[in-house]
């Protein structure tokens, strides 16, 4: 924990958008925080410091086409109202069936995948990267599954490493015999044995080098979004330490719908909730001292379309400031002034109740 004359680091994501070397930036947490706004604005504000910014949604789900409320799919597409900002959204289940039945590999790949778990996915997720690192972006942007599914995505380049392994090291003992076997059976030589391990080992070199990249602070970072709750809290700390077990840079928290002093004037709920969120804000610091950590406020609606997202991304550059000073003098005339319309409000119902009685 940072000493009380220890400053904290700064509370926005400054440091993501001034890291000029980042290739890839990871957004990620437990479902339903918000992450998907989150990916959102920060391809927006890199929009405006790189030349080129991609945002894939690797969530079944697909809230991308919700928040910049245009379709996009598993094609890059230009963001409206942007030049150089370009989104997709892919499913590596749906990707992995399209990729398969077109190279005619079914039987094969459903063993393969039967004896590597992962590994169909996996090759899906190479074969996307692959595809990505040919576009030449300048910095992309993962919009990623609830946490269990982003630690099986992060998982991808040695699942396929392993795959490759076992596959390589059949073929050293049986390579022949499938040989044979291939000829026998009539198979084309396009989808034989040696085109399939072809294809395969063509993979062994991306995959390692993103590995590389993935593990490489100067060019990955993870960025994970939160909410002040138990099971978020707890998520989060669950994903650091898988992410420090890839050896995957982390040093960013954006914690979501947080309900500052200035929204809570006289709703009983507001302030429990609020004395509930400070609880666990207290925790988050103490974790994570050495992490900048930025805290959005909770808004009364959903943050949809371009505008919008363009007008709440100040909050991730600037740290939050309320706008009246808890105790200060017009604090409390904010205050009596409420309390006086809600004393008019309850005095014309119970004038409503009475002459309700009298008529009765």
């Amino acid at each position: 924990m940072a000493s009380n004359n220890q400053e904290l680091p700064e509370a926005t994501v400054k440091n993501v958008l001034e890291q000029d070397s980042l290739k890839w930036v990871f957004v990620g947490g437990k479902g339903g925080v918000g992450k998907t706004t989150c990916s959102s604005i920060l391809g927006i504000l890199l929009s405006e410091v790189r030349s080129s910014v991609l945002i894939i949604s690797t969530d079944p789900a697909h809230n991308l086409s919700d928040a910049f409320q245009q379709r996009f799919t598993k094609s890059p597409t230009l963001v409206n109202g942007f030049s150089n900002l370009y989104a997709m959204e892919i499913d590596p289940t749906v990707e992995k069936e399209d990729a398969v039945s077109s190279d005619g590999m079914d039987d094969f790949l459903s063993d393969l995948s039967n004896a590597i778990p992962g590994i169909d996915e996996a090759m899906s997720f190479a074969e996307m990267l692959k595809l990505v690192q040919t576009m030449d972006y300048s910095v992309i942007v993962f919009d990623t599954a609830p946490t269990g599914h982003t630690l099986r995505l992060l998982q991808f380049p040695s699942t396929l490493e392993k795959g490759l392994a076992k596959v390589m090291s059949l073929k050293n003992r049986f390579g022949g015999v499938l040989s044979q076997m291939t000829r026998l059976m009539g198979v084309d030589e396009e989808f034989g044995e040696a085109a399939i391990l072809g294809k395969l080992e063509g993979m062994k070199e991306i995959i390692e080098e993103v590995n590389r990249q993935f593990k490489d602070p100067d060019l990955t970072t993870f960025v994970c979004v939160c909410i002040p709750e138990f099971l978020s809290l707890y998520e989060t700390e669950r994903l650091v330490q898988e992410l420090a077990k890839f050896e995957m840079d982390t040093h960013n928290i954006i914690i979501n719908q947080v309900i500052f002093d200035e929204e809570v004037v006289e709703s009983k709920l507001l302030e429990a909730r609020m004395r509930m969120q400070q609880k666990y804000l207290d925790q988050f610091y103490i974790l994570y001292d050495d992490f900048n950590i930025t805290k959005l406020p909770l808004l009364p609606q959903e943050v949809c379309g371009v505008e919008a997202l363009k007008g709440f991304s100040h909050h991730f550059t600037t740290p939050y400031q309320s706008s009246l000073a808890r105790g200060s003098v017009e604090e409390l005339e904010n205050r009596v002034a409420a309390l006086k319309q809600q004393l008019k409000d309850a005095e014309a119902e119970l004038e409503k109740v009475r002459k309700g009685k009298q008529k009765i």
